[in-house]
């Protein structure tokens, strides 16, 4: 996929941009704060601060109508046109450096950034239209590990070139030659025209309100979003505080605090890695709680990890002296595992925010979310003055206060969208305690209704068929194990149809139809147990009648799956009634084949019970 015409131009064009992005913004900060420009018309800390506003302003202003512009037309078009519009900006730059314009420097951060903010939506709109749906994951991955490498090189390349004899000339030239190279590459990227093409009109205020409307029709996106930003939140924190942690806390000097930065963002790009690898080649939520568990215990690990001020030594350490000493190594270890719980944390959000957004509205889903990030760095601003300023607490007590922030987070946003929960248990059910692989896959509508018949084993067969699709799922369960006191909260936040026989409760029988109809209209996905309990041998038993009821009421597509390997484990009725004896083991392999989609006119009972059987043998 890396080297494929559908992703590998693009990727070189993003991280061409992010570090043409950073080297400028940095090369304008290090003039500045080290007195390379001869007549400043303001203070430096003023100046730095009013850099850093320009830069975040114009994705408030432009986000929503870049997200727009970005559904309307095509994406490889509109990106060559960016790339366009960078040269001409970085052409411009390149003459206020070597002039020393300050006031232009300023201009051309803006437009620098109004740049970044119409290219952000095309950047990860593009993906799911070039990628397919089990690689989304893995370019999403490919995006943030190339992002912060960018950011980081960016970064530690302005200060390297500013600390030579004709640093300001490289830095003219190599910004120039970025913006080259960025626009050759986006000649490469195939076209990718827009899904539903319309005239759009800029508006900054009420185009904004239209944009975070669209993200918020979707609870889960909007939680995504949230979540994301909260990530920024705390990564605008870091950065801002990389250079006083370092000499307050560490007594180290700037080459310190380069240090810092690069294991910070080698961390997230290693985290965005790892991220792919636990994913399995699908949108995975399940492992965010990995990601939030890490964020929290080694923030919160640093407040005991900075050496006593005892230790210091009379001089400020350089990077060889800090490396040298020991006690940094829980730091650096955390503020590394920071960082890869970072990109574990939002890989599968992007992804998730691609996957689930309407035709159409990916991108300004992508804007709105662009939004957030920036109102929550702005925040994250001002929350760090009233805490360091006005409390008077140390930095290392922030980053204690974020800890907890990050799991009070946690437990909003998983109250919130009980899916993100159902996955994180599903995940664990499936890679922790079994190792189940998924055949078949691709045959789970991506849109739509669809009615999944499978057999039914275990009393943990609806945990595992979560974790198999990509989107969420309507159980139909017996109304005994839907109320089952480990698995009943899972079960009812998940929107489990219960229903058991006639001769039972009518009312609850009847109900169960009529949820799963309204379920099946309103283009969900349905899975039902047409044996109506579990298997008491082994084997598969009769499908009843309820298929062809379902069927009869509201044709739809019929996917039928088998769930092989879970008779005899803990949650069947082998060996005695489920959950009554010891665990027999453990890991064991589970395997979950998807058959081919059936049209309803073509499906009875016994044709399904059938298809299952296949499957089951295969």
């Amino acid at each position: 996929m890396l080297f494929s015409t559908r992703f590998f131009p693009y990727f070189i064009t993003q991280c061409l941009g992010a570090l043409n992005d950073n080297l400028y913004k940095n090369v304008l900060l290090l003039m500045v704060t080290y007195s390379q420009i001869d007549a400043l018309p303001l203070p430096v800390d003023l100046f730095i601060n009013l850099a850093a506003g320009l830069f975040i302003l114009p994705f408030f202003l432009f986000s929503a109508h870049a997200g727009a512009v970005a559904d309307s037309m095509d994406k490889a078009t509109l990106i060559r046109r960016l790339k366009v519009v960078e040269l001409l900006i970085m052409l411009c730059a390149a003459m206020a450096i070597m002039t020393q314009s300050v006031l232009l420097m300023l201009a051309l951060l803006f437009m620098t950034g109004t740049q970044s903010a119409y290219f952000g939506p095309v950047k990860y709109a593009l993906l799911p239209q070039a990628l397919k749906p089990d690689e989304l994951v893995k370019g999403n991955a490919w995006v943030e590990m190339g992002t912060f490498l960018s950011i980081l090189i960016g970064t530690l390349s302005a200060g390297l070139l500013l600390a030579v004899p004709g640093g300001t000339f490289l830095a003219s030239c190599l910004v120039v030659g970025l913006s080259v190279l960025g626009f050759l590459s986006s000649l490469r990227i195939p076209s990718m025209p827009s899904q539903q093409p319309k005239k759009v009109r800029f508006e900054p205020i009420s185009g904004l309100k239209k944009t975070l409307k669209i993200a918020n029709k979707q609870r889960g996106i909007w939680m995504a979003i949230l979540a994301i930003s909260w990530f920024w939140f705390m990564g605008a924190t870091y950065l801002t505080q990389f250079p006083n942690f370092a000499r307050e806390h560490l007594h180290a000097d700037s080459t310190v605090v380069s240090l810092l930065l690069a294991l910070f963002s080698i961390g997230v790009a290693t985290g965005s890695w790892l991220c792919e690898k636990l994913s399995f080649n699908h949108v995975e939520l399940g492992i965010l709680p990995f990601g939030i568990l890490g964020l929290t215990l080694f923030t919160g690990d640093l407040l005991w990890a900075v050496p006593s001020i005892d230790s210091f030594p009379a001089q400020f350490y350089n990077v060889q002296a800090f490396l040298a000493q020991s006690m940094h190594y829980r730091v650096m270890i955390d503020l590394f595992f920071v960082g890869v719980s970072g990109g574990v944390f939002i890989v599968p959000l992007y992804a998730f925010i691609q996957s689930r957004s309407a035709d159409g509205e990916c991108a300004q889903s992508i804007a709105a979310n662009n939004i957030m990030n920036a109102l929550f760095m702005v925040v994250s601003a001002a929350v760090s003055i009233l805490v360091l300023s006005v409390l008077d607490f140390s930095i290392v007590e922030l980053f204690a206060l974020m800890a907890l922030g990050n799991f009070v987070v946690a437990v909003y946003v998983y109250r919130q969208v009980p899916e993100f929960t159902q996955r994180f248990i599903s995940y664990v059910l499936s890679h922790c305690l079994y190792r189940v692989s998924v055949k078949g896959r691709q045959h789970i509508p991506t849109k739509g209704a669809a009615l999944i018949v499978a057999n039914h084993v275990s009393y943990v067969d609806a945990l595992i068929l979560m974790g198999a699709s990509t989107r969420p799922v309507r159980f139909v369960m017996d109304k005994s194990i839907s109320e089952l006191p480990l698995l009943k909260y899972v079960f009812r936040h998940a929107g489990v149809i219960p229903i058991c026989a006639k001769h039972k409760c009518a009312n609850t029988y009847e109900a169960a139809f009529d949820q799963i109809d309204a379920a099946l209209n309103n283009d969900e996905l349905v899975c039902i147990f047409p044996e109506g309990r579990l298997t008491s041998d082994g084997e598969l038993g009769e499908f009843k009648a309820g298929v062809e009821k379902i069927l009869a009421r509201t044709p739809t597509l019929v996917v039928p799956i088998a769930l092989k390997g879970l008779w005899g484990s803990f949650f069947s009725h082998k060996g005695g009634h489920a959950l009554t004896t010891r665990p027999a083991r453990f890991w064991s392999k589970l395997e979950v084949n998807i058959g081919e989609t059936m049209h309803s006119d073509t499906v009875d009972r016994h044709v399904a019970k059938a298809q299952v059987r296949e499957l089951l043998l295969n």
